[in-house]
């Protein structure tokens, strides 16, 4: 069993950065998909970014591409969203998540183990 937390929500102005960690702990970190999801309020939880096991590639919405940065350290079993020009519409609860056997065109069904989210408010 994977347990994961994340950490680094927060409030921030429109413009601004905020960087999300996520540790993992329970298992083979380097073994796994990790990826970023969020749900704003009244929405459906939506693919933000993932970092694949190996040998690391990245994918990520149309919404965030350009402004967010996902990575990982499979030493300290963390993966990072570093999130950069932030716009109110990027408010919501972003959780991580890990999976052993993804694709993306069903990545939210195939992953595996959940966090409880963190939460991002940008004002505007």
């Amino acid at each position: 069993q994977v347990q994961l937390v994340e950490s680094g929500g927060g409030l921030v102005q429109t413009g601004g950065s905020l960087r999300l960690s996520c540790t993992a702990s329970g298992g083979t970190f380097s073994s796994y998909s990790m990826g970023w999801f969020r749900q704003a309020p009244g929405k459906e939880r939506e693919f933000v970014a993932v970092v694949m096991r190996s040998p690391g590639f990245t994918f990520y919405s149309n919404s965030v591409k350009g402004r967010f940065t996902v990575s990982r350290d499979n030493a300290k079993n963390t993966v990072f969203l570093q999130m950069n020009s932030l716009k109110p519409e990027d408010t919501a609860v972003y959780y991580c998540a890990a999976g052993s056997r993804i694709t993306i065109a069903t990545i939210q069904d195939d992953m595996d183990y959940w966090g409880k989210g963190t939460l991002v408010t940008v004002s505007s």
